[in-house]
């Protein structure tokens, strides 16, 4: 199938600024778009793009002191397979000592994911006696989909894992966040991801469309996707970027004050 995706994105500064995105899709998936991916700037200003440490493409302008406000476009057309996400219920669970060298970071605590807190004991209370593997990854995505009441009128862009915990109210990175977590203290290596999701396969949502926020976990050799928000397999997911948490794959991060006044995403099956 082909999907649509794009958006519109709008900043208001007051000074000037270096802006960073990750706006574009990740470059596992650049060999799906339909033509190449180009994001416009306006007002017009040169963009430098590069690969951050976890291998996202990322755009960095220059906003000078004449800009007072930012705004990103993009339309695209990327090829999806139409499968929902896979289900792989014999992928084991590595031992610590026996996972590669680089997926160690996706178990230690980061920002928004608390794994040295009170959470640790509470995940092996409540998962310790679950089924190794794909199993307690689940257990997981089940808790987590229970605890937290999906609001958007909740949103809140500092929000832990620990406090979406206690607050039990959120959006999906909230969501991902606490499993990202709870997958962590159980030593399954975890890690964010951000992207594309439509309502494609599924009723549709009357809310607007936004970006959307789910998790990757390494069982059996590789990273498998889980959506704790959602609980079950989903067609045309859109991946941007990969991190430990949301801290390290902003949509937009300015070096100063900003406002956000316009904020529109596509992402949609074509007919």
């Amino acid at each position: 199938m082909l999907i649509d995706i794009g958006h519109d994105i709008e900043l208001a500064v007051t000074a000037p600024t270096a802006l960073i995105h990750l706006l574009r899709v990740h470059p596992s998936r650049e060999g799906d778009l339909q033509q190449p991916e180009h994001i416009t700037v306006f007002p017009s200003m040169p963009e430098e793009q590069y690969l951050d440490a976890f291998g996202n493409r990322c755009g960095r302008i220059q906003v000078p002191p004449s800009v007072s406000s930012v705004r990103l476009t993009s339309e695209a057309c990327i090829f999806d397979n139409g499968l929902p996400d896979a289900f792989v219920p014999q992928a084991w669970q590595h031992a610590p000592q026996d996972l590669p060298t680089e997926v160690l970071q996706f178990l230690l605590p980061s920002r928004y994911c608390e794994v040295d807190s009170e959470l640790l004991e509470f995940a092996w209370s409540q998962f310790g006696a679950t089924p190794l593997g794909w199993g307690r990854v689940q257990a997981v995505c089940d808790f987590v989909h229970q605890r937290i009441r999906f609001d958007y009128a909740c949103a809140r862009a500092n929000r832990s894992a620990l406090q979406g915990f206690h607050e039990q109210t959120g959006v999906c990175r909230d969501f991902a966040h606490l499993a990202v977590t709870l997958a962590r203290c159980l030593n399954i290596p975890a890690r964010y991801c951000t992207g594309y999701l439509g309502d494609i396969g599924v009723p549709m949502v009357p809310s607007p469309m936004d970006f959307s926020a789910w998790f990757e976990v390494y069982l059996g050799g590789q990273w498998h996707t889980f959506d704790a928000r959602h609980n079950h397999p989903r067609i045309g997911r859109v991946l941007m970027a990969r991190g430990r948490d949301a801290g390290d794959v902003p949509i937009t991060m300015t070096f100063g004050p900003n406002t956000l006044t316009r904020f529109v995403v596509t992402t949609e099956q074509v007919r």
